[in-house]
């Protein structure tokens, strides 16, 4: 029995539910990661016994599962589009937004697929966008071709500001500090190709490059849907 499938216990003496655990749940991960959420600190946030909560939740990884759920529900739009990939292109971006105001959802995305409603329906609205389009095989590689990229790309964007985070320096601090080594290796001549990228290449900001990467992968994914017999 999932924990969607699970009844709640009653909400006395202190009013509890699955809703309110769930909340305090994020609020916690978003002040300070996944290692800041524990039964025993949801529950002290929420002035309740710790041992009220595993009437609602089983372990710690249920109470993960809820999480992204409702982070879900901000992922999904409110209209689907009608073009299949612009469809995808909103969900990818979403999920990127959601991830950039929830960052510990960069440590769960690419997890065995979310079962709770909103993840659902994610899932749902992501494959309804391919429909018709190629056969169901067909539509399923694209999806995780798809999933794959953006997943990829919002974690390295998450590591990069947790690094700035950590080290107190700017990707441009960084560049500076780290300019006389870099310049040193690149003077030896074992590096060609990185030093034309060091040198002529065009530095843009991580939004550009999400959205650059994104739609090189849809070029690729169209390409392969005019493949299809019709």
């Amino acid at each position: 029995m999932t924990v969607w499938d699970r009844p709640e216990p009653p909400s006395r003496p202190v009013p509890l539910d699955r809703e309110r655990i769930v909340a305090a749940a994020v609020a916690l991960a978003d002040e300070g990661g996944l290692e800041a959420v524990s039964l025993r600190k949801v529950a002290a946030r929420l002035n309740a016994g710790p041992m009220r909560l595993y009437g609602f939740i089983s372990t710690k990884e249920e109470l993960f599962d809820l999480m992204v759920d409702e982070v879900q529900a901000e992922i999904l739009p409110e209209e689907q589009a009608g073009d299949w990939r612009e469809a995808l292109r909103v969900l990818a971006h979403r999920t990127r937004l959601a991830a950039l105001r929830h960052q510990w959802l960069a440590d769960l995305l690419g997890n065995r697929p979310s079962l709770g409603p909103n993840g659902l329906a994610v899932t749902e609205a992501t494959l309804a966008a391919l429909d018709g389009h190629a056969d169901i095989d067909t539509v399923m590689r694209a999806v995780e071709t798809v999933s794959a990229y953006f997943t990829g790309a919002i974690r390295r964007e998450i590591a990069n500001l947790r690094a700035e985070r950590a080290t107190g320096l700017s990707k441009r601090d960084w560049q500076r500090a780290s300019g006389p080594h870099v310049t040193k290796m690149l003077a030896t001549g074992r590096f060609p190709a990185l030093s034309k990228a060091v040198h002529d290449g065009t530095d843009v900001d991580a939004e550009t490059t999400f959205a650059t990467g994104l739609d090189w992968v849809l070029d690729a994914v169209a390409a392969k849907l005019t493949q299809q017999p019709t």
